[in-house]
């Protein structure tokens, strides 16, 4: 099967053996009951019964690779509610359907513990900065330049930032305020694992700054690196500035307002990484009963193009399985990675949807692989 049919088209999938779908089509029973806020003990508690044995990923995923991802947005929102549940795989271009959906609570699934420390690393850096500027300052172990505020553009602020120098000292200093932020203010339990990984992550924003990539910590394999066969990788920079097909920035750090809605959630713990296989035997399902009990629904999920490595290690009938456990209704959506299609212009990557319903549904329906 070829990679667009296998990540786009909804309905092609595993002959399987679903139970009942947690669907709710005139609305949940019960009201629903999302904290407001989670306690440090929740946060924690939450993190570590629900997730699995750290996993295996080809690269270190530290940025996004998907230069269109905003294109898809205007009929995401269009498509799926805002103000219910967000789920996502990977890292920062999750905070920018985020901010677009405005959830109550987001819960992060990643194979690799090591996503899990990213997630630590920006709840802490969230946390500790007063505005967009700040936060880029100390993402990045550069100096704030004078100048910068509220009504500063991305563009201002990649521009005022670009050629400051990064600063040992401040990385330094930034990294031991994380471990204070996550240790000490917190309470949680890291282990000597997390605090490494941690620092791995929070040195490759200081070594490469605004010009990281996808593939800077993991060099050029196969054909996705830079210069490969799809060109170069977009860095944190151009995704910074990045627009939907309109020319309207939609990114976490394009506004204030965007910024503080990601703060807020970072600050309440209502952003919850967790260690999971999409196939695995805990995470999804231990996420699918939270939000069952909680009365809550899934409005997005955004997949990347994990679906494709599902299918070439089998795993999709498990998959299919898992996502059917989660409560959903007939808006909630699908957001995959995909190369060129509707919403992106030639070989970039952008996104696609699909409904999360219809297709868990079909699982139990259509032909088998």
């Amino acid at each position: 099967m070829t990679r667009r049919p296998l990540l786009v088209v909804a309905g092609i999938i595993l002959a399987g053996m679903l139970g009942e779908l947690s669907l709710a089509p005139g609305g949940r029973l019960g009201a629903e009951s999302l904290p407001a806020r989670l306690t440090d003990q929740e946060y924690w508690k939450i993190v570590s019964d629900f997730s699995e044995a750290n996993g295996f990923f080809q690269s270190d995923n530290l940025l996004s690779n998907e230069q269109y991802l905003q294109y898809v947005i205007p009929d995401l929102t269009r498509t799926a509610k805002t103000g219910r549940v967000y789920m996502g795989v990977g890292p920062e271009q999750n905070f920018t359907y985020i901010v677009a959906m405005k959830p109550k609570m987001v819960f992060i699934v990643d194979v690799r513990r090591g996503n899990l420390d990213l997630h630590l690393m920006y709840k802490a850096l969230f946390e500790l900065s007063a505005d967009r500027a700040e936060f880029v300052s100390r993402l990045f172990s550069k100096k704030r330049p004078d100048g910068l505020g509220a009504r500063s553009t991305a563009t201002d602020i990649v521009a005022a930032f670009w050629d400051v120098d990064t600063s040992e000292a401040l990385y330094n200093a930034n990294l031991t305020a994380i471990y204070d932020q996550l240790a000490t203010k917190h309470g949680f339990a890291l282990s000597a694992d997390d605090r490494e990984g941690i620092a791995y992550v929070y040195h490759a924003f200081f070594w490469y700054g605004p010009s990281l990539q996808y593939r800077s910590t993991t060099g050029n394999r196969g054909n996705f690196g830079s210069g490969g066969r799809f060109g170069s990788q977009p860095t944190y920079a151009d995704l910074m500035v990045a627009t939907d097909a309109a020319g309207e920035m939609r990114g976490y750090l394009s506004s204030e307002e965007r910024f503080a809605f990601l703060k807020d959630l970072e600050t309440k713990n209502l952003l919850v990484p967790v260690v999971g296989n999409f196939a695995g035997p805990k995470a999804i399902r231990a996420v699918g009963k939270y939000l069952k009990d909680k009365g809550a629904t899934v409005s997005a999920f955004y997949l990347s193009n994990v679906e494709q490595y599902l299918y070439q290690q089998g795993l999709w009938r498990d998959f299919c399985a898992n996502i059917a456990t989660l409560p959903l209704d007939e808006t909630s959506t699908f957001i995959r990675a995909v190369r060129g299609g509707r919403y992106g212009p030639g070989f970039g990557l952008s996104s696609e949807l699909g409904s999360m319903a219809s297709e868990v549904k079909s699982c139990g329906t259509a032909g088998g692989h």
